[in-house]
């Protein structure tokens, strides 16, 4: 039987390719448009800030499966086993509504890629969009409720295909790399505010931060199927892997084009995918013909791969009683049918959104990335918890750079954002309470789930005031 499982699990290199696969997908493709209001130097520290807070969280959950490796419940299993089944509640749900926002990001993108080979599609946003979208939308789901396990090895085959062209972009910009030029671009007195006068370093770091943290949302893509894992041990792993590649890419995919046009050039281009553009411009259509066409493959594999997480996110949640167990049953192919279908309609709904703004794309990705602070400050404190129980003190050095970035970028990066992510966990608080009720256990089971359920449930109804009467808004 174990053998059985062992040969039906997740190896290291699909793994590995469900982190990389599940972070690259829309964002990279126009990351220089999205921190074009920023110079080449705060770029380049913001950068190294969200690098190394990404590493401290991927170092920490390399620690945590390996001292322990029974938590098999996927990221939100080490908030509750830290801080209690509330805590855990507040991680699982964060990270399912960043996933299922992060699929309304895509479709818009998808849909815009689409639209530079079929103008019907011209934008991303339009009647059309959102009829091709819903139909991929449910292909997916299909797809994930035949199998969450052959759906990994798709991604894995589409994760090579889709980083060709990413390759390509990055090899064609060093051999027109001028090292002049990046160092003109390089100083932030050179971006001005409406009236002329230069933006401070700190403000060009904090237009950047959000977006940088949005193309890394995914690294934490083999905790979430760790359960269906060949080893335990491949799970860490594959992160450490996956994120040394993301850096890599990302750092060379955004900050090679500051050496190789203008400021002002860098700044004209707002149609995404921007990428497709600057590729344009340093080789001619073909160039925009590749990217655009790399970005549709992207987007499908990373699609599919955000399709697995948010729901095996509610099958493990469910598992464990943080909600209802009809969201964790599963069908004859092991794939939870109702959780499948639940966060696809859920989807679906936000969809609609392409037809009402302009910004659907920003709207998703800044507020799945908001959600995902919750999760990963959890990650964070634990780490600092474990590590100062077992007396480990570079680990615990590790949670607390990792913890205290998140606190920073949820007080001073995106704060609006995270008071609307509060007023979201609010349905989900009826539904872990039905979970209580279920297994005819106490809701607040320690003085700590008590103080996090009232603090969410207040600040979450205080937001909800706060954007209804205009006080807070986006």
């Amino acid at each position: 039987m174990d053998t059985e499982q062992q040969k039906k699990g997740i190896g290291l290199i699909p793994l590995a390719a469900l982190v990389i696969g599940s972070a690259i997908g829309g964002g990279v493709f126009g990351i220089m448009t999205d921190i074009s209001g920023s110079a080449g130097g705060p770029a380049l520290f913001s950068w190294v800030l969200v690098g190394t807070s990404m590493m401290m969280l991927s170092l920490s959950i390399n620690n945590i499966n390996k001292k322990r490796p029974e938590l098999e419940g996927g990221i939100f299993s080490y908030a509750e086993a830290g801080f209690g089944r509330f805590s855990g509640f507040i991680s699982g749900w964060g990270y399912w509504l960043t996933c299922w926002l992060g699929n309304v990001a895509f479709a818009t993108l998808l849909m815009s890629a689409l639209g530079y080979f079929f103008p019907v599609f011209d934008g991303g946003q339009n009647v059309a969009s959102v009829i091709v979208s819903t139909i991929f939308l449910w292909g997916y789901a299909w797809l994930v409720n035949r199998g969450v396990e052959n759906a990994s090895y798709v991604n894995a085959i589409v994760t090579i295909c889709k980083l060709v062209p990413l390759f390509l972009f990055i090899i064609v910009a060093i051999s027109t790399f001028s090292l002049q030029q990046f160092i003109n671009n390089f100083s932030s007195d050179i971006i001005l505010n409406a009236n002329g006068q230069p933006i401070p370093f700190s403000s060009q770091i904090l237009s950047c931060i959000m977006v940088m943290l949005w193309v890394f949302v995914g690294i934490e893509g083999a905790s979430v199927v760790g359960s269906r894992a060949k080893k335990k041990s491949d799970v860490g792993k594959a992160t450490i892997l996956g994120i040394f590649g993301l850096i890599v890419i990302y750092g060379l995919v955004s900050m090679l084009p500051y050496g190789t046009m203008t400021m002002e050039e860098l700044q004209t281009i707002q149609t995404q995918p921007a990428m497709g553009y600057v590729f344009e411009m340093m080789v001619g259509k073909w160039g925009a013909v590749v990217i655009n066409g790399g970005l549709i493959i992207s987007l499908v594999g990373v699609w599919l791969s955000w399709t697995i997480l948010p729901i095996e996110t509610m099958r493990n949640m469910a598992d464990d009683g943080l909600l209802p167990a009809r969201w964790g049953k599963v069908n004859k192919k092991g794939a939870p049918t109702y959780a499948i279908v639940l966060t696809t309609l859920c989807t679906n709904v936000f969809l609609l959104s392409l037809l009402f703004t302009d910004s659907a794309y920003n709207f998703a990705y800044t507020l799945g990335t908001a959600a995902i602070f919750f999760t990963w400050l959890f990650l964070g404190l634990y780490q600092m918890k474990l590590s100062y129980q077992r007396k480990e003190w570079v680990q615990f050095l590790v949670g607390s750079l990792a913890s205290a970035f998140q606190i920073w970028a949820m007080l001073f990066v995106a704060f609006n954002e995270v008071m609307l992510v509060l007023v979201l966990f609010l349905p989900g608080i009826l539904f872990y309470l039905k979970a209580r009720k279920e297994k005819q256990q106490a809701v607040p089971q320690t003085k700590l789930d008590y103080l996090l359920l009232s603090l969410v449930s207040i600040f979450g109804v205080v937001a909800l005031a706060l954007f209804a009467t205009g006080v807070l808004h986006l």
